[in-house]
């Protein structure tokens, strides 16, 4: 009898271990901590420096997830769509809403069509989000 006690203490312990939630998760894993604003402080690929890229203001990204909403600002005009995402892929081609204001040098041009090639992200520490592109950080954000 005790050992059938012991047994049964063993296997309620090992169910409650596969449902109880990583620490430092919350709802849905990946995708609530890609929630809030996040600025832009690394983009792989120009042979121009970030701050050259960037000289006055950094993009943004900012994720709205119980609305499946993205916004943000490419450092001169600000851009909106729908937010395709899980845990840990990302799709940023869809249709986004942008202005058309007249942006000086490379900086934009750069940003949207790195943000094409997402695929996947990752995020470190709460703070820090990484852009992928398969298993290469193309774009790298800090939490705002």
């Amino acid at each position: 009898m005790k050992k059938l006690v012991i047994l049964g203490f063993v296997f309620t312990c090992a169910l409650s271990a596969c449902t109880t939630m990583k620490p430092g998760t919350i709802g849905n894993g990946g995708l609530s901590q890609l929630a809030g604003t996040w600025e832009l402080n690394y983009i792989s690929g120009p042979r121009i420096a970030f701050n050259g890229l960037y000289p006055g203001k950094k993009p943004t990204i900012k994720f709205e997830i119980a609305e499946k909403r993205v916004s943000g600002n490419t450092s001169c005009n600000s851009f909106s769509g729908a937010l395709v995402a899980d845990d840990t892929t990302i799709n940023l081609t869809g249709p986004l809403a942008m202005t058309k204001m007249a942006c000086p040098g490379e900086g934009e041009a750069t940003f949207v069509e790195m943000l094409k090639k997402v695929g996947t992200y990752s995020i470190t520490n709460d703070t820090t989000l990484n852009f992928m592109m398969g298993d290469i950080a193309i774009m790298r954000f800090n939490k705002k």
